[in-house]
């Protein structure tokens, strides 16, 4: 061929071509009819959401990132595996809130990876009281979560103690925690 395309190519959605989504799979998450569970990451931070579809477009019910957590009391980095399940835990109870008490998890283009932050996320919104169908395989293990694997540093000795500090104030409400820093 020199180039040309032949009158019956079918041109993929833009979304498609730039890499961005996968429309097989999100038919297939839509096609439960459950809200999603939204997680993706960047390179300095985990964000979720709890998506409804809708017609017109997506409806965010509830949204947290780890960005948050410094309102916490967080003085850690915010894209490690115990920032994802604090973040997990932030938009669980945000979604409970807003009376979602189940989602599908959607990982976007991200490969399904056993323990990794954004299955640790979804843990945090399991333990919130989300339901959330996640086989026990993939999931972190508690050590893992609670920073144990890079506590022996000296930098981050001091992480597991903050950890459930953060934890114990995301579990009380929100509300506490804009107090104290207010």
């Amino acid at each position: 061929m020199t180039g040309k395309m032949k009158p019956t190519y079918k041109m993929p959605f833009r979304r498609r071509r730039e890499g961005k989504t996968n429309y097989a799979k999100r038919l297939r998450l839509l096609s439960s009819g459950k809200p999603r569970l939204v997680a993706r990451r960047s390179l300095k931070y985990i964000q979720a959401q709890v998506v409804n579809y809708d017609e017109i477009g997506d409806r965010v019910v509830a949204s947290a990132s780890s960005k948050e957590l410094q309102k916490f009391g967080w003085n850690f980095s915010c894209k490690n595996t115990p920032a994802a399940y604090l973040t997990g835990l932030l938009i669980g109870r945000r979604a409970l809130a807003a009376k979602v008490s189940s989602a599908v998890l959607d990982t976007g283009l991200y490969g399904s990876t056993k323990g990794s932050k954004l299955f640790t996320l979804a843990k945090g919104a399991i333990d919130a009281g989300l339901k959330v169908p996640c086989g026990e395989g993939v999931l972190p293990s508690e050590e893992r979560i609670k920073g144990a694997h890079i506590a022996n540093q000296d930098k981050f000795k001091d992480l597991p103690k903050e950890f459930e500090k953060v934890k114990e104030k995301i579990l009380a409400g929100e509300k506490s925690a804009t107090k104290e820093k207010g």
